[in-house]
């Protein structure tokens, strides 16, 4: 069956930066899309980051360009978000998710995902 896990998380001071790691297994990857979402208490997962198959398109949410960056190694199965600059604004779980074909990238939303990882705790202290 399709897994998705990721790995990276932790406690870190603002800012501090951090490397989250998804490792896929039980799909073809390099047919996916890949993207990274966040979910912080009470609040409503959203989208942070996504890239195309072959790493042609790549965006950022507003909130994290510039301190953010997704990528992908296709041999190894694996999408990385390098974490910047972090902010305790930043604490959230944060979940990989392999995409449905036809997701407007730039803008995808939960419905978009065909598969989720577990999500790794992020916790930014001040």
């Amino acid at each position: 069956q399709v897994q998705l896990v990721e790995s990276g998380g932790g406690l870190v001071q603002a800012g501090g930066s951090l490397r989250l790691s998804c490792a896929a297994s039980g799909l073809t990857f390099s047919n996916y899309a890949m993207g990274w979402f966040r979910q912080a208490p009470g609040k409503e997962r959203l989208f942070v980051a996504t890239i195309s198959r072959l790493a042609v398109g790549i965006y950022h949410a507003d909130s994290v360009k510039g301190r953010f960056a997704i990528s992908r190694d296709n041999a190894k199965n694996t999408v990385y978000l390098q974490m910047n600059s972090l902010t305790p604004e930043d604490t959230a779980v944060y979940y990989c998710a392999a995409l449905r074909a036809g997701t407007n990238l730039p803008k995808p939303t939960r419905y978009d995902v065909a598969y989720w990882g577990q999500g790794t705790q992020v916790t930014v202290s001040s």
